[in-house]
């Protein structure tokens, strides 16, 4: 028997029972003769006494070891309060070394998070020791487990969609295989169960959900896989937009409630239009943490001969406190405006008596600055902010400069977890390279009106039953009330372009269910890794993933992708250009 018990199980009670651990050795101090072993395993950490020294000489750190022997107390000053086992140890008799370790590590596990990147990554299994890391990667497999309990306890059926399936125009690039049987043929990972899940719902299915893997071919971000991520599917038959929401809701409450110590918003959550949050907060994922927000004063300054507003639209931010700032916090922000393209970036400060200074206030009247003190509610020691651009930039670049004095302010309350539902997204928009109308969003998503919208309507007016749920600035999910019938998506792909014999060739699937009656059905996908990235307080979705790739789309570990055999390439039809 290795273990009689694991490496934090061993309390008072247990003091004189013989007993035996195994685990890694974290940490080893010679006291002349007398060894203190820290002896690490997925449970914890409990000291070893050793009065044998020889075991220096044939191991060292992050070997593993076995040890027999007999729970003894710690008294005093040598309890170590700081560990569940600390106010005892194992005093050792025997040991066997299960596993020896070269004595050169490419880092100290404890402090594996300070290392380069392309090092942690080389050695992962290392890395995944650090017991900051391994508890995150532990934390996941908890709330996997408990989302699915919710789901399961909601109604919702656990079904598993294919890994390979067919290519299809869905936004990212897609991972493609070649096929070995059918020369020239492809498969593709799905970038997620899209079809299958709407082809769920036309078989008859009432609630379906799954952890789905989603493989996208697509640039790395903070908050983003370069590969694979997962999400938490769903699907619900003859549900409307808000009974998604309730379904979302729920498991996002009881999730964030049951493994963060944080304030969480209660449901319902706030509902905001993409115009809504365009404007207020210039982002469509806005943190509303931070209580800045964004006013348009177009009309305000339509009237104003100020050159750099002249024609533009405008818009304000007022930062309470914020004339008490010292002058570089001033000049940082305009340094910050600079580095994100802005030409410049205005600000009126209200000082006693409310008096105004800034570099705009001699182009304001009295009447006008009393009517911005009145529109804004002005109060002293306030600056107002000014972002000006062309439309399409000013509110992004205002969302911005909105989050930047936010993070500079310290207003952004860090203890607390924020939700909202962003509503009513833009059906259609412009292509920037051919000029043409294309999908903004989910090209599956049912257009608000339905065809009398398609027909009748300016396309880039048209809303779609789309919408996003947003937590602390963070995309978590998208998701829409789906297009159902085969007449109106054949209709809204042909005003973006695609012919019905394209949309037949490309979705043959969806576009044969739709000829044999299906039901009107909503869904949305919340991000897996993205929600225990939140909950884990970190800033990278790598921390949360047991075996990520870096952001260049590597497997350093595995040392993928890689070069294949010749035969391999001839068995798939392949041959490299």
């Amino acid at each position: 028997m290795y273990r009689t018990h694991n490496c934090g199980e061993l309390r008072r009670e247990h003091v004189g029972k013989s007993v035996s651990l195994a685990g890694w050795i974290d940490a080893i101090r010679d006291h002349g003769g007398v060894l203190f072993i820290d002896l690490r395993d997925h449970f914890g950490i409990t000291q070893v006494v050793l009065q044998d020294d020889t075991i220096l000489k044939s191991t060292g750190k992050e070997s593993v070891v076995s040890f027999w022997g007999t729970v003894g107390e710690r008294g005093g000053d040598t309890i170590n309060k700081s560990i569940p086992t600390g106010e005892i140890e194992l005093r050792a008799d025997e040991f066997e070394i299960l596993g020896v370790s070269e004595r050169s590590l490419p880092f100290e596990i404890s402090e594996s998070r300070t290392t380069s990147e392309a090092v942690r990554l080389k050695y992962r299994f290392l890395d995944l020791r650090n017991p900051a890391l391994h508890r995150d990667i532990v934390l996941r497999s908890k709330i996997t487990s408990f989302i699915r309990r919710q789901m399961e306890d909601m109604g919702f059926l656990e079904i598993q969609t294919p890994i390979l399936t067919a290519s299809s125009p869905e936004g990212a690039r897609d991972y493609i295989i070649p096929s070995r049987k059918h020369k020239g043929m492809f498969y593709a990972l799905p970038q997620a169960p899209q079809i299958f899940k709407q082809l769920l719902m036309t078989s008859g299915f009432d609630k379906y959900f799954q952890i789905a893997p989603c493989f996208r071919d697509e640039d790395a971000r903070a908050d983003r896989s370069p590969g694979e991520f997962y999400q938490v599917d769903f699907e619900m038959s003859f549900a409307t937009q808000e009974d998604v929401f309730a379904a979302a809701e729920k498991m996002l409450y009881s999730v964030f409630k049951e493994f963060s110590d944080k304030k969480i918003s209660a449901p319902p959550f706030p509902r905001i239009t993409y115009a809504d949050a365009m404007l207020k907060y210039g982002s469509d994922k806005p943190d509303l943490r931070n209580p800045l927000a964004i006013d348009d004063l177009s009309d305000f300054f339509a009237g104003v001969d100020f050159a750099p507003f002249r024609g533009k639209p405008v818009r304000g931010i007022v930062t309470p406190d914020c004339v008490k700032m010292p002058k570089s916090f001033f000049e940082n922000m305009l340094s910050y405006s600079a580095e994100i393209g802005m030409k410049g970036l205005g600000y009126i400060s209200v000082l006693a008596d409310f008096e105004y200074k800034g570099p705009i206030v001699k182009f304001l009247s009295d009447e006008k600055l009393k009517i911005l003190k009145e529109r804004l509610n002005l109060n002293k020691d306030d600056v107002l902010f000014f972002i000006s651009d062309k439309p399409g930039e000013v509110d992004k670049l205002a969302g911005q400069i909105r989050s930047e004095l936010g993070k500079r302010l310290k207003l952004t309350d860090a203890e607390r977890h924020e939700f909202c539902f962003i509503t009513d997204f833009p059906m259609y928009g412009i292509d920037g390279e051919t000029g043409g109308i294309e999908f903004v969003h989910n090209p599956f998503s049912m257009p608000q009106g339905g065809m009398d919208a398609l027909l009748n309507k300016d396309p880039l007016e048209i809303k779609a039953y789309q919408y996003d749920i947003v937590c602390d600035g963070v995309e978590l999910s998208s998701g829409a009330v789906r297009n159902h019938r085969r007449d109106i998506m054949v209709k809204a792909f042909e005003i973006a372009g695609y012919s019905r014999e394209t949309v037949e060739a490309k979705f043959p699937a969806l576009y044969n269910a739709f000829r044999y009656g299906a039901p009107p059905h909503a869904g949305m996908a919340p991000g897996l890794d993205r929600i225990v990235m939140l909950l884990t307080g970190n800033e990278n979705i790598r921390e949360v993933t047991a075996f990520p790739m870096n952001s260049a789309a590597q497997d350093l570990l595995l040392g993928a992708p890689g070069e294949i055999t010749e035969k391999q390439l001839r068995e798939a039809h392949i041959k490299i250009r």
